[in-house]
């Protein structure tokens, strides 16, 4: 018995399938780009649109079909036809989910999905309840299935190829239209391999009321979930994608779209990174209030907007930090890029009656990159934007590997502090001071050195900004004092009665534990509080100068004498000093290499004279030579301290020094100025 079409309905079922493959071609980018439960929300959906789609092109090309003769539906089966289309879909797009899917997983998945696509379309004419019998052919049967599978195939490639086009593009809709079409072949082919045999006499009849009731409900279901989708995709991508991904401020991407873009990327070409970061941001910030900040930040982000082409893209990532990604950019690029945008950020910003002047900070890394080294690209520009600072802002750096050897070992030091504390990796060495007009020691400053059992001896100046970042400075200081105290008291015993002096960091006072820091480890160590000296620098006193000086007069209650090193150099503290409770100022050795120079001896003339109105002594760094003394003399300075009188020893060597060459040295320079010397 022979059939024949409605090709009204047929071109119907083609344009349902174009549609539902466009709709699940764009849902699919939204799976392998999606987290958590986002992800699980387009894996859903676009296996119900897959799913539904095809079913409905299959039914309603079912329903273009017509035999003349009365025909019903099985519910349950029809269902289940559906079910085994919107299954197949949803393990298939799972398997293709993640971005660096091979050829593997996809013919596995094309053949899950074929799978399913031949048993919802079986399954399907099995649901069909009419007054003939039903047979198949069984070449184009066969053919029918491998139609399916290949078309489940090339539908998976197409989603994997083209899922990061833009919204709307033509490779998106030539590839549904593919697609669809295939979808068709496959229903056809199968319709074409039905035989239908009369079982006997039977009611020719042309009645279709029941079958244009179904079309119109299927075709209404089908376009219905279609624009569900469509308008999902659309609130997603205008209004939840503009809130996740787009900075409300400066109207840039944002780290969540900076991210996505490297999901996103699958190139080979050489990509620079340029890390900004606004110099003076914070200060007015602070000072002129976070609305006064938002508003200049997003000065800056119109300033970068300039900048951005379609091989370039910026990003605000932070607070007042930027990011540029150049595609195909070389070295020399990226620095030009770099100073263009240094000269567009320094310029005056005027914000609220306010002229502000902020400069940047740029750290540039250029290579190639793969998914699983972003982080290092990202890394390596933050270490050169530090480095950048640290040169003297408003400028740019470019990562080098020498540059990477410092941030490997910075990073090694950090991870082993704390291990280096445990295992008493720390030691001191104590540098003697020489107080010229008394022709006596004035004591000993304790300085910190670090004993690293693979890399040797590290320098103060490398761990002690790492120990101040951690916050471990807090308990290496506490050891420091009570391990100075301890060999302050076995010094007396052995005779040598002389005060030690110990720095501070600024992080004690933050934790307000200096007072009892300093009881515990003069109790411990059964010192008397006038044989410690606590050494503080001039910058801490120009943050929260209040709280330091109710802590420093509760130190020197005590007993405990307290004095100000590096004096004068970076920081001007002169206007608080007769608030800040200090008995001495220490001059850097910046003054000491100096002293030939009139300028420099008119500014320490004028240091001590201060100091003297002020009644507080002052002690010279430094001093290496025979004519720093003689100056310094001169100048009205009398405590010394440097090499001429001795450099920084280990505690065991101290009672030598004291005997032979230290001391003897000292005391020779003494009597060759006119007098004796004493060690007590």
């Amino acid at each position: 018995m022979e059939g024949s079409y409605n090709y009204y309905i047929v071109a119907l079922s083609a344009a349902i399938a174009i549609l539902a493959s466009y709709s699940a071609l764009s849902i699919a980018a939204k799976i392998s780009f999606a987290d958590g439960k986002m992800r699980l929300f387009w894996l859903l959906g676009g296996s119900l649109v897959m799913g539904s789609g095809v079913w409905s092109m299959h039914f309603v090309g079912m329903l273009a079909f017509h035999l003349h003769v009365p025909m019903k539906y099985d519910p349950w089966l029809t269902l289940l036809s559906m079910g085994a289309s919107v299954t197949s879909s949803f393990i298939a797009f799972y398997i293709t989910m993640p971005n660096d899917v091979k050829r593997y997983p996809i013919a596995i998945g094309g053949l899950i999905m074929g799978a399913g696509i031949v048993a919802m379309h079986y399954i399907g004419m099995e649901a069909m309840i009419m007054p003939v019998k039903l047979s198949y052919d069984k070449t184009l049967w066969a053919l029918s299935v491998v139609i399916a599978i290949a078309a489940s195939y090339a539908a998976l490639l197409l989603f994997l190829r083209f899922r990061s086009q833009k919204a709307f593009s033509w490779p998106k809709w030539l590839s549904a239209i593919v697609m669809g079409f295939a979808i068709c072949g496959m229903h056809y082919t199968g319709m074409r391999a039905a035989q239908f045999h009369v079982a006997g006499d039977i009611n020719i009849t042309h009645d279709s009321s029941m079958d244009i009731y179904l079309l119109f409900a299927v075709t209404v279901t089908i376009f219905i979930i279609l624009l569900v989708s469509w308008g999902a995709m659309f609130f997603d991508r205008h209004v939840l994608e503009k809130m996740a991904y787009m900075d409300a401020i400066t109207g840039l991407p944002n780290r969540n779209e900076m991210n996505r873009f490297f999901d996103k990327y699958t190139g080979k070409e050489t990509l620079a990174v340029l890390f900004i970061d606004l110099d003076q941001f914070k200060a007015i910030n602070d000072t002129l209030g976070h609305n006064v900040g938002d508003l200049l930040v997003q000065e800056v982000g119109h300033r970068l907007q300039q900048f951005v082409r379609p091989d370039r893209q910026a990003f605000r990532i932070g607070g007042d930090e930027f990011l540029f990604i150049v595609r195909g950019c070389e070295r020399e690029q990226a620095e030009q890029l770099a100073g263009e945008i240094l000269k567009s950020i320094k310029k005056v910003v005027r914000v609220e009656g306010n002229e502000l002047y902020v400069t940047g900070s740029i750290g540039i890394s250029v290579g190639s990159i793969r998914e699983s080294d972003r982080s290092v690209l990202l890394k390596t520009a933050d270490t050169a934007m530090y480095k950048a600072k640290g040169l003297g802002k408003n400028q740019y750096s470019v990562y080098t590997d020498e540059m990477g050897v410092k941030e490997v070992r910075k990073m090694e030091l950090e991870k082993d502090l704390q291990l280096a504390l445990e295992q008493r990796q720390f030691y001191i060495e104590y540098q003697p001071k020489w107080n010229v007009k008394m022709h006596r020691m004035a004591g000993f400053e304790a300085l910190l050195r670090w004993q690293h059992p693979r890399l040797g001896t590290v320098t103060p100046t490398e761990f002690i900004p790492l120990a101040e970042e951690t916050g471990l400075i807090v308990p290496i200081t506490r050891w420091t004092m009570e391990e100075a105290c301890r060999q302050c008291k076995v010094w007396q015993s052995q005779g040598i009665g002389q005060p030690v002096s110990v720095n501070l960091s600024g992080r004690l006072f933050h934790t307000d534990s200096l007072i009892d820091m300093v009881q515990s480890a003069l109790a411990e160590a059964a010192l008397a509080p006038d044989m410690l000296e606590l050494e503080i620098t001039e910058s801490m006193v120009l943050y929260d100068i209040n709280e330091i000086v109710r802590q420093l007069e509760a130190v020197r209650q005590l007993g405990v004498r307290v004095s100000m090193d590096d004096f004068g150099t970076g920081y001007s503290s002169i206007g608080l000093l007769d608030r800040i409770p200090i008995d001495a100022l220490k001059l850097d050795r910046l003054f000491i290499g100096d002293l030939e120079s009139p300028s420099k001896r008119a500014i320490i003339k004028a240091i001590v004279l201060m100091a003297e109105k002020l009644r507080l002594d002052v002690v010279a760094e430094g001093v290496e030579d025979k004519e720093h003394i003689d100056f310094l003399t001169q100048l009205g300075c009398h405590v010394m301290q440097g090499f001429f009188y001795g450099k920084p020893m280990k505690n065991e060597e101290i009672a030598d020094w004291i005997r032979s060459a230290g001391a003897g040295g000292a005391l020779q320079a003494a009597k060759e100025s006119g007098t004796g010397a004493a060690i007590e």
